[in-house]
């Protein structure tokens, strides 16, 4: 049982999922909503300094304030508060912008309820959460991450290609869009997709994105 009261926030344009959400966290021993919200910009006329939530769990797709602007907002301005992002997303897309955009844990929404307890504890108490969607080591990365420029040193040699895709890897677009913006075939971009993964160590666009935020190859 948690030494304190661990106060979260619920933000979700569904309201049937987040007052029912909400009473089940509240059962949760050293738990508690202080609120939820349908949207970002609702959750930010909420928002107290006074009265800070230890934890936000944060929808994506929301009308007025999305779950990326929201999960921008709350690093720029409270980089204190956590942000768990729950979605029923979890194309490598989604899940990267997520965590560019801040997030400490991504959870889909059938996730079980002790999944959801254990999620709020690895993120008090190490700053992160993991699971089958973001590995340890993807989020130790990104938790890890410094403004050094020196880890370009120890970033691992790529050609001009293998750089360019992986730039792009961590833009929104699409691998067909990437072989398009590049002038190569899908096939080629295939390979050096795995050729990437074999280099670096990773097996998804995640791990990629994670790897390129590391050594300042793109900003978060």
């Amino acid at each position: 049982m948690p030494d304190k009261i661990i106060y979260i926030v619920i933000v979700d344009d569904h309201t049937m999922f987040r007052r029912g959400l909400t009473s089940l966290i509240n059962l949760f021993p050293g738990y508690k909503v202080l609120f939820d919200a349908a949207n970002g910009k609702e959750m930010l006329t909420r928002l107290h300094p006074d009265r800070l939530p230890d934890i936000v769990l944060l929808d994506i797709n929301m009308p007025e304030m999305d779950g990326y602007d929201t999960a921008l907002w709350l690093r720029k301005n409270y980089p204190g508060v956590a942000v768990l992002a729950l979605s029923t997303m979890d194309a490598d897309l989604a899940v990267i912008k997520m965590i560019k955009c801040g997030a400490k844990g991504y959870l889909l929404k059938d996730a079980d309820l002790p999944e959801l307890k254990q999620a709020f504890k690895e993120v008090m108490e190490n700053g992160f959460f993991y699971n089958d969607i973001v590995s340890t080591r993807m989020l130790r990365s990104l938790v890890h991450l410094v403004d050094d420029k020196s880890l370009l040193h120890n970033a691992i040699s790529l050609s001009d290609k293998e750089m360019s895709f992986l730039k792009l890897c961590c833009s929104e677009r699409t691998y067909q869009e990437i072989a398009s913006e590049m002038f190569l075939s899908e096939k080629t971009i295939d390979g050096y997709r795995d050729t990437l993964f074999r280099k670096l160590q990773v097996n998804t666009r995640v791990g990629l994105v994670l790897y390129a935020i590391k050594n300042g190859i793109v900003n978060p």
